[in-house]
């Protein structure tokens, strides 16, 4: 299949789970197809970045674009001229006439037999019809997110903007989903929050590619970690990882340190916001920034803390710390969507009590956390591995070109054997 493929930023660096995800699915796609990649691209992007995309795609196309940077006078600034605008920020910032040019220029073509939009944002420029069919690549739900974020602010105004930004991306959201062929989403769960905030916008029902992980690279450490070290990795320039932060450090952290006083934690991740580089202030916390490889410092943790409290797809970083035989204390949420059982390949705990004193009893108790340890890993090995989800990947793909509107496609089996409990 000849394929074009929109995205709203190079895949390079593989610095964020949702570049990591669809870098691993498309070098599995490229050795069968041809793959045109369009999309917008930082000035200062690296020419190592931009050549290395030829990895996975026949052709790459880019449009320049920058981001003004978190939290300054130009954010802030470029945030406010989109509060009367009727699409939400998140996606109304990367309207483009030049985007739309070039999406309109590879289609006028006429070579291509699917069109796949990576996130939702891609969406907001495309024209009016397709002549070919097309699918919608979702790494989330954006409204779910989005009414998560003004749940859990305690600043009136902020929750008064945030759910404004809720309900336009609600909307938004519905008239995407109707447009597109097909509909892919990462987890069970999200296919399910799909069909019960957008009851008949799909045109069929979504299909439902797994999270994978590279079980040959994130593989287990030969050296014991430190006792009482804790990590967290992610894009820390996104809101529920510097939620989640800003959380374990203010309510958890302090109930390990009572029991446990030398506890240490190492936040790893691009671009870390202002309220996270000041989490760095406090002994004993580490904020690294953008690391090239996060395996060596996953590798000191004795455990992998996952406090998220909003978010949506699913989270690589799980999977990742598991095939590297990490255990993990994750909420609901934070490992929302992940076929995962509680007590035996991960500890799921919400309330900042319990969380505390999941990661004191791992940490005291040596066998519990090795056990928990090869389960983990043995579960990603045997089933998540990222070639198995390409396939599946590529097998969706091949349906959306050939099959009716309304049809079904044929959906791998759901692994029954491991749920969030």
């Amino acid at each position: 299949m000849n394929v074009l493929w929109l995205n709203a930023n190079l895949l390079l660096p593989l610095d964020k789970g949702g570049k990591l995800r669809t870098w691993h699915v498309m070098r599995q796609l490229a050795r069968h197809h041809r793959i045109t990649y369009l999309s917008f691209v930082d000035p200062a992007a690296s020419p190592a970045d931009l050549e290395g995309m030829h990895e996975v795609c026949a052709e790459l196309d880019v449009v320049s674009r920058r981001d003004p940077e978190k939290g300054t006078f130009r954010f802030y600034v470029d945030a406010a001229r989109h509060v009367v605008d009727h699409v939400p920020y998140a996606v109304g910032k990367y309207r483009s006439l030049e985007f739309r040019r070039r999406v309109r220029a590879h289609l006028d073509r006429g070579r291509f037999d699917l069109v796949v939009c990576d996130f939702l944002v891609p969406a907001v420029n495309l024209p009016p019809r397709l002549a070919c069919p097309s699918v919608l690549f979702t790494h989330n739900v954006e409204a779910d997110i989005w009414r998560r974020h003004a749940d859990t602010t305690s600043n009136g105004l902020a929750r008064t903007l945030l759910r404004q930004q809720w309900k336009r991306m609600l909307r938004f959201e519905r008239s995407a989903l109707e447009r597109f062929d097909l509909v892919l989403t990462v987890s069970e769960a999200d296919r399910d929050t799909f069909q019960r905030l957008y009851p008949g916008a799909l045109q069929r029902r979504p299909h439902v590619v797994q999270t994978g992980v590279d079980t040959a690279f994130f593989t287990p450490p030969v050296h014991e970690p430190r006792r009482t070290h804790l990590v967290f990795t992610g894009s820390m320039d996104w809101l529920p990882n510097e939620d989640a932060m800003v959380w374990f450090v203010r309510e958890i952290l302090p109930q390990v340190r009572r029991l446990e006083p030398d506890t240490t934690l190492t936040i790893v991740g691009r671009a870390p916001t202002p309220a996270v580089r000041r989490l760095a202030e406090t002994a004993g916390i580490t904020v690294t920034g953008r690391v090239d490889d996060v395996r060596p410092l996953v590798a000191e943790a004795a455990v992998y803390v996952v406090p998220l409290r909003i978010g949506g797809g699913t989270r690589l970083k799980i999977f990742e710390a598991m095939s590297m035989g990490k255990a993990v204390v994750s909420t609901t949420i934070g490992a929302e969507g992940l076929p995962v059982t509680s007590d035996r390949d991960i500890v799921i705990a919400d309330k900042p009590e319990r969380f505390a004193d999941s990661i004191v009893r791992l940490v005291r108790d040596d066998a519990a956390r090795r056990s928990l340890e090869a389960a983990a890993r043995s579960l990603v090995v045997e089933h998540y591995d990222w070639s198995v989800v390409a396939h599946d990947f590529d097998a969706a793909l091949t349906a959306a070109r050939s099959s009716p509107v309304g049809d079904e496609l044929v959906t791998r089996p759901a692994d029954s054997r491991a749920r969030v409990a």
